[in-house]
């Protein structure tokens, strides 16, 4: 009882600022409209911060300043016990990135250092009345853990059809004035699967046909490409389990968000058909993030979403 009163405050915690980003149906949980922020783009806002710019630093889960303090001072028994921990579950090589302190714990952000790629994070339960982090007590969300790594798996073993999608979406940031997220907020406070400076992917629960995969990847990490492709069941394939959430921002700290720009992309997004199958959601924002929440969407962001995904069989 006191592990499953412990997964459900962390859950509505941490799901409630990193699940922000990664809502496709039209929900919003994020920083900037809890505050009403829906048109703010003055860089002079204390908790908003350049696109360009922001690497993570300012980050922050509800009631974490005294867990964060004990976790800085324990931080490298909080890496090696993290580092274990996805070891002997995932069978998956880590590093750590950023630990951030939240209610009774601190959450741990962290990168796969091979293929399939991904980011996640673990929860580091604390004592605040023993100043003692409780590495024994480790614990994931495993939905979201297995989520980021059937992306990576998908990625992998899809890598020419997601080339064709890197390749157009830094051709487009490379001719237009958008840009992407930093590598470092990616690392730093991602933890949200498969993710690039333009896009993530999410599944949802339903999603069967990289079950075999995932499966396969777990009892041989080390199993080729070929064989992980060659155990997808694609005929279990459905596009509205599989979802690509791709987010562009504008690159002038002054500009809006361009109807003209937005128009063009969802234009050429619809036309391609060489990109991965499955359910496509496109934003458009304004050049800043919410330094503690890593949220760049506002009422002011131009979106194609739920109900009218863009859907590619």
């Amino acid at each position: 009882m006191k592990k499953l009163t412990k997964f459900l405050l962390y859950s509505v915690g941490i799901t409630m600022i990193l699940g922000g980003c990664s809502d496709m149906n039209g929900t919003n949980n994020n920083i900037d409209n809890a505050k009403g922020n829906d048109t703010q783009t003055n860089p002079s806002n204390d908790s908003l911060v350049s696109v360009q710019e922001y690497t993570g630093e300012g980050y922050a889960l509800p009631y974490g300043k005294k867990t964060d303090q004990i976790a800085e001072k324990n931080l490298k028994q909080i890496e090696e016990g993290t580092i274990t921990f996805f070891q002997e579950n995932y069978k998956t090589e880590v590093t750590v990135h950023n630990v951030v302190g939240a209610k009774d714990g601190a959450t741990v952000f962290v990168e796969s250092l091979s293929e399939p790629h991904f980011y996640t994070y673990a929860v580091v339960p604390v004592d605040e009345s023993e100043n003692q982090v409780m590495i024994d007590q480790i614990w994931a969300d495993e939905f979201q853990v297995e989520n980021a790594i059937k992306g990576g798996l998908y990625h992998m073993i899809f890598n020419e059809e997601f080339k064709k999608l890197d390749e157009y979406l830094e051709s487009v940031a490379s001719e237009e004035p958008v840009t992407g997220k930093t590598i470092e907020a990616l690392e730093n406070v991602g933890g949200h699967g498969f993710m690039t400076p333009y896009y993530f992917i999410a599944l949802t629960s339903k999603e069967e046909s990289i079950q075999p995969v995932y499966d396969l990847y777990l009892s041989n990490p080390d199993e080729s490409t070929e064989n992980l492709r060659n155990a997808y069941e694609e005929e279990l394939f459905n596009s509205e389990n599989f979802k690509i959430n791709i987010q562009l921002f504008m690159a002038d700290k002054q500009a809006k968000p361009s109807e003209e720009l937005f128009n063009k992309v969802t234009k050429e997004l619809e036309e391609m058909d060489s990109i991965p199958s499955g359910t496509y959601s496109f934003s458009l924002n304004d050049n800043f993030i919410d330094n503690q929440s890593s949220e760049g969407a506002k009422e002011n962001s131009l979106k194609r979403s739920f109900p009218d995904y863009i859907i590619k069989e």
